[in-house]
């Protein structure tokens, strides 16, 4: 179905009515003509008005029914200009896409949506195809086929199933207020029905008769199947009320030149839109306007052809340039069509089987990309098509990829293959540099350059690379311990003097100072990060750092104690009754008595150890250290009991002192 063919909606299709409504009436000067008794229209008078009013009817249903069928046009022709390229977007876009409009209700996108499944199911589908034929090519049966899971099609059903359920309710709460209001519009027709048959009294209906026309026109929507039913229906019952009235005709005359000046205007409204360059605003605002003509009301006899015969030519003819915009678009589009079709045959023509280089694939690489250029720059095709074509075009772009890719997969994993074998021997030259001995080993490098000379190439950003890495390895091997010796006892001197630096910062921190925890640690990075010292001062020059880092962790330490017996001061005050104290006292008892389980359990563990000092060994340094800081939890845990203490006997002396 192309853009011409599709049903309008209610809001575009509403039905222009004629301009047969009768006007509303001053309540007091209708009042006085039927007073007076005014002679009523002769029978045959009223007989023409009503042919006239048929006539006028039949005109505005056909006017109608044409102004819809264009409206229709109007609104695919806006999607379709605004319809987003989704068969260029990847499946995480295309769920984020969904996502959007879900998150945002907007239940009028259900054409977006429609296009977004089918550009999803498309790649999945291409997905799908190939997970296929690999797993044939693999030797397998096809019945044995199963696909892997998919979690963005997980998450694209589930957005795809709530946008379905929120439309649903969004069509069932909108037929609803449709219904609502058809219904209320029938109420307002009875309820001016009532006011008719009161013949005697109609004259003094008047103000509630003016009060149905208001509600009548306050309701808007109702089904699109019972709109010009409705407006018949109460046209007929305002025209009987007013037949029955007896309005005196200047009342009438004048009610009538009103509505004949404002038609006028809009006739002169329409006429402008002649030289509205944008034909699809026009035509929106020509609909505004037969909204208009149909709320205005009739005109008098002799002008009704007349008038409505000039607004239809002038709607005519923005009518005409809309049908026009819409014929030259198809013809644009068949142009498209065409120059797509081509497209699609110049890439299919391409061969890709033959390409065995990397300079042959980027040849063919750069007419693939300009094929694409090419492709953006034409328009759209028809909708069905448009997606028809695209889908061929892009059939063989993802397959000329694909296979590039998996050719540059091919050639890289050889390449790499070479690099992975080419950095063993760097490897392996370079662990005799650093551990072999240049006279017995010699025959080793010399067997590892003969092995270098069959391996094939590597990628060209790294051949200079490993190369140089690989001759370097050998050249130093070749050259004397005694250098490398030198080398290495110079370095080690100057991470000692490094080292040394540092601990003279160490010593420069000052616990009390803000910022000073973050300092150690950043010293201690740095302590981490310089190399080895010589072997005979690499202990002394450990206790050393270790010594200052205790003195500031110690510090800092005791500066987080007071705080927490302040706290802990501060948490008994606000226990109440000697219960809670002495369940808190309970609690860090049986704390205080593990902790010197704990102690216990390292110090037996201590005493298997067997050296003469502890200072070298850094397990025995470091379960003495644990055993300080338990010991030091345990003060701080019987400076807490002392504390709760203290408390409980203060209240019983206070109890005491109250008896």
């Amino acid at each position: 179905m192309n853009e011409l063919e599709k049903t309008p909606s209610p809001e575009q299709s509403a039905t222009p009515t004629p301009e047969n409504i009768t006007p509303e009436v001053n309540p007091t000067e209708a009042a006085d003509a039927a007073e007076n008794n005014e002679t009523p229209q002769p029978e045959a008078e009223v007989k023409a008005e009503e042919e006239q009013s048929e006539a006028i009817a039949r005109e505005a249903e056909e006017t109608a029914e044409a102004t819809a069928e264009l409206a229709s046009a109007e609104e695919d022709a806006a999607d379709a200009e605004s319809e987003k390229s989704w068969h260029d977007m990847s499946k995480q876009e295309l769920v984020d896409a969904l996502a959007e409009i879900v998150e945002k209700a907007d239940m009028q996108a259900h054409r977006e949506v429609n296009s977004i499944k089918q550009a999803f199911h498309a790649l999945r589908t291409r997905e799908l195809d190939k997970e296929m034929a690999d797993f044939l090519d693999a030797g397998n049966s096809p019945d044995a086929f199963a696909a892997h899971p998919d979690p963005l099609e997980f998450q694209f059903k589930d957005l795809y199933a709530r946008f379905k359920e929120a439309r649903a309710e969004f069509l069932n709460a909108e037929e609803a207020r449709l219904n609502e209001n058809l219904v209320a519009k029938r109420a307002v027709i009875e309820n001016i029905k009532n006011i008719v048959e009161d013949i005697d009294n109609i004259n003094l209906h008047f103000p509630r008769f003016q009060e149905l026309q208001a509600q009548f026109k306050e309701i808007k929507e109702i089904p699109q199947s019972a709109e010009t039913e409705i407006w018949k229906e109460y046209q007929q019952v305002v025209e009987l009320f007013y037949d029955r009235l007896k309005m005196n005709k200047e009342l009438r005359d004048l009610d009538f030149r009103k509505n004949l000046e404002a038609k006028r205007e809009l006739i002169e409204r329409a006429r402008a839109l002649a030289d509205e360059k944008d034909v699809i605003a026009a035509f929106r605002t020509l609909q505004e306007l037969h909204k208009q003509w149909r709320e205005i009301g009739p005109v008098a006899k002799e002008y009704r052809e007349s008038i409505w015969a000039e607004f239809s030519a002038e709607s005519s003819a923005v009518n005409k340039r809309h049908q026009q915009y819409f014929e030259n678009r198809k013809q644009q589009e068949q142009a498209n069509e065409e120059a797509k079709t081509k497209l699609c045959e110049e890439i299919e023509a391409l061969d890709f089987s033959a390409l065995d280089s990397f300079n042959k694939w980027e040849a063919m690489t750069k007419q693939v990309l300009e094929l694409q250029a090419r492709w953006k720059e034409i328009g759209f095709a028809s909708k069905k098509i448009n997606n028809q074509l695209f889908a061929r075009f892009r059939k063989v772009c993802d397959d000329f990829f694909t296979a590039k890719a998996e050719y540059y997969k091919r050639v890289k994993e050889e390449l790499g293959a070479n690099l992975v074998k080419k950095t063993e021997l760097c490897e392996k030259a370079e662990a005799l540099l650093e551990n072999g001995d240049p006279t017995r080993d010699a025959d080793k490098v010399i067997a590892l350059q003969a092995e270098w000379k069959t391996i094939g190439g590597v990628a060209r950003r790294h051949s200079d690379e490993i190369w140089q890495r690989f001759t370097t390895a050998c050249n130093k091997f070749f050259q004397s311990r005694k250098e490398q010796v030198s080398a290495t006892r110079k370095e080690q001197t100057d991470n000692l003097n490094a080292k040394r630096a540092l601990i003279e910062e160490l010593k420069g921190v000052d616990p009390a100072e803000n910022g000073a925890l973050q300092a150690v640690r950043a010293l201690q990075a740095k302590w981490q990060e310089i190399g080895h010292v010589p072997y005979r001062v690499k202990d002394k020059i450990f206790q050393e750092y270790r010594a200052e880092c205790d003195r500031i962790y110690n510090s800092l330490s005791a500066g987080n104690k007071r705080r927490r017996m302040s706290q802990f001061e501060g948490h008994i005050e606000n226990l109440s009754g000697d219960g809670k104290l002495s369940r808190e006292r309970e609690r860090l008892y049986r704390t205080y008595e593990q902790k010197r389980a704990e102690i216990k359990t390292y110090e037996n563990n201590l005493g298997f150890f067997k050296v003469k000092s502890t200072g070298g060994n850094s397990m025995v340094q470091e379960m003495e250290r644990r055993v300080e800081n338990l010991r030091k939890d345990l003060d701080e845990l019987k400076h807490k009991i002392e504390l709760i203490d203290e408390k409980i006997e203060s209240n019983d002396n206070n109890t005491e002192n109250k008896d």
